[in-house]
């Protein structure tokens, strides 16, 4: 198969690469604009996020970003963070219909991750897997969709503050569960929002509860990756903590970028993973 542009949005927690276009979203917080790509400070941006008092806001991809990073291409994959979050996904589905048209021998795939960072990751994993199996590209978007019902995310929040200041729950409550330490785990439902599922007091018992629902999920040893913010240490207690009940199991762990950092805030995990 001729070369296939694979192009994600900074929801994937990606770094831009030869092999890897990555179009930036914009986080507004408190008037200021943070563009996220490589020049974004993350601890920088992660400060002004602690020190805000007002919900901030973000911004999607253009449909005029999306058709930048695909000039060139005569074939291409697309995958977006979840439209349940973002406009991103419209933006690249109207880019693709916009392309194709202005290149009728193009071809260009758009899924919609329903997820985001660390999931977005191992699902690019297999579509990089089906390109190299020579598979028709005609049938490339219905085998990403079959692989999609078989991956999932889980996100461990040690912070509620951007959750409180944008109203989804009390304020007192987020300073409350900030100061007895209790860490909310959650996952990414079928709309592609998160979706709580327990609440464990102390980071141990928040990653056996991590541990606990990936092997209720069906997990059995394949690819995880842990995405973290500013949260080294306890990604790597994880990944030790799944080895030695996997050890076939390959596991990477990389920091989180502005998008997802906004929404999982200071101290989170997120981990992706496949069924098998």
């Amino acid at each position: 198969m001729e070369d296939v542009k694979l192009i994600v949005d900074s929801g994937a927690n990606a770094r831009q690469n030869n092999q890897l276009t990555v179009v930036p979203l914009i986080i507004t917080i408190a008037g200021k604009d943070f563009i996220d790509d490589e020049k974004l400070n993350m601890d920088d941006f992660i400060d002004a996020m602690a020190q805000n008092k007002e919900a901030g806001k973000t911004s999607c991809p253009s449909i005029d970003d999306w058709l930048r990073a695909l000039e060139g291409s005569k074939r291409a994959v697309m995958m977006t963070i979840t439209s349940g979050l973002s406009g991103s996904y419209s933006s690249a589905f109207q880019a693709k219909q916009i392309y194709e048209k202005e290149h009728p021998d193009s071809h260009i795939v758009v899924a919609d991750s329903r997820s985001a960072g660390p999931e977005m990751a191992v699902i690019l994993g297999e579509i990089r897997r089906l390109l190299a199996s020579q598979i028709r590209f005609v049938d490339l978007e219905e085998q990403i969709s079959k692989y999609k019902s078989h991956t999932h995310l889980l996100v461990m929040l040690q912070s509620l503050h951007n959750l409180a200041l944008s109203g989804r729950i009390n304020l007192a409550v987020a300073k409350v569960a900030r100061a007895l330490k209790i860490n909310v785990v959650g996952t990414a439902n079928l709309a592609g929002k998160l979706e709580p599922i327990s609440k464990a007091r102390g980071i141990k018992r928040a990653l056996k509860e991590i541990i606990r629902l990936m092997e209720e999920m069906n997990y059995q040893g394949g690819r995880v990756v842990i995405d973290h913010c500013r949260n080294q240490k306890d990604a790597e207690t994880l990944r030790d903590d799944i080895i030695a009940i996997y050890p076939q199991a390959e596991v990477d762990i990389r920091p989180e970028r502005g998008l997802c950092s906004f929404y999982a805030e200071d101290g989170s995990l997120m981990v992706g993973f496949a069924e098998r």
